[in-house]
């Protein structure tokens, strides 16, 4: 009995064979141009191939070499026989970032409301002015959008001197001046940070309503008239027919304001500075100043004499990974839906 493995091998060799009697009868191989072409494909594969390949280990290769830091043991940081694996196994330095800038997760508490309030906020504001600008005529609505754009294109540091001086002075119409004989200060007052959203100065909002914008004038405008005829008036209109259809803008507008007020360090920073802002305290706690100190603090916690300057990356890296923790639960339950709806959220119209 033939052995199997032999006649498979003779089969497939039997099959090259086959395929290059084929291509060599149809000319597919002696033809010089269809060679030539042939040759092309191969080498823009080749190249394709190695480029993604390439760009993938540009973006995997700080992952890769994060994880065995911040498992390592903090005195067999820096030793050169430390290279991708460990000499011994540790989470000190989650434990000491966990003490350093977490505690009790409050803060993280915290900076999570904070996120989820503000993107409520502005997704119900950015909402309303997409709507405005999509499908209402008003007077100068090309002018008013015009000055929408002009914001996302200006660095809010150009608005930062009379944004911060109208907080620090703060009155309407001079009523405040007027009955109580000042104005009033909302500088590192959280207030001024949810003013901010509400007025859509907030961060990014030029953006959000860009995208409803988008979305809103590009739905069909028979759905305005049967809304009509079924005796909608304008707001109902908007609430009933204009918002359910909304949703992929409104999903992708609330993940993306979510995660940059989140991480914002920008606003929070100027205008309430001794806010609990997770993002905040990881940069004030980790400040290049502050290494000796945390190196100290490890040494003294951990009976870790031997550790180095490296434990400071250690511990700032345990702890940008603790931060990062909301952000990737939140992109594993609505990625599918996220990635299907940036396409129909403001790319129509």
């Amino acid at each position: 009995m033939p052995d199997k493995s032999a006649v498979k091998t003779k089969k497939q060799s039997g099959g090259i064979v086959a395929w290059f009697k084929e291509k060599w009868n149809d000319n597919s191989i002696t033809d010089p141009l269809v060679a030539k072409r042939t040759a092309q494909s191969f080498v823009v594969g080749i190249f394709a191939v190695t480029l993604i390949l390439g760009m993938c280990f540009t973006i995997l290769y700080p992952i890769l070499k994060l994880f065995p830091m911040v498992l390592c043991d903090v005195e067999d940081l820096g030793n050169p026989d430390f290279v991708w694996v460990p000499l011994q196994f540790s989470i000190v330095s989650f434990r000491a970032a966990i003490r350093l800038v977490f505690g009790n997760f409050s803060t993280m508490a915290l900076s999570l409301l904070y996120a989820a309030v503000t993107a409520v906020i502005q997704v119900i504001v950015c909402a309303m002015a997409g709507y405005t600008l999509g499908r209402v005529n008003i007077p100068f609505k090309g002018l008013v959008f015009g000055l929408v754009i002009f914001q996302f294109v200006v660095p809010p540091q150009a608005l930062l001197i009379s944004q911060y001086l109208n907080f620090k002075n703060f009155d309407i119409l001079g009523l405040f001046q007027l009955f109580t004989g000042d104005t009033i200060d909302l500088i590192n007052n959280p207030v001024t940070l949810f003013a901010l959203s509400l007025t859509c100065q907030g961060l990014k909002q030029s953006l959000f309503i860009y995208i409803f914008q988008s979305f809103f004038k590009g739905l069909p405008k028979e759905l305005e008239e049967a809304a009509l005829i079924d005796g909608c008036g304008f707001y109902k209109t908007y609430v009933r027919i204009a918002l359910p259809n909304a949703t992929p803008s409104i999903m992708v507008v609330a993940v993306l304001s979510f995660i940059w007020n989140y991480g914002d360090t920008y606003y929070t920073g100027y205008f309430h500075p001794d806010g609990p802002y997770l993002a905040m305290k990881i940069n004030q706690t980790f400040a290049s100043t502050n290494s000796n100190n945390i190196v100290t603090a490890v040494q003294t916690w951990y009976d870790a004499p031997a550790a180095s300057s490296y434990t400071y990356d250690a511990v700032k890296q345990a702890a940008i990974l603790i931060y990062l923790i909301p952000l990737l639960i939140i992109y594993f339950i609505v990625q599918k839906r996220l990635v299907e709806n940036f396409a129909a959220a403001g790319i129509v119209g």
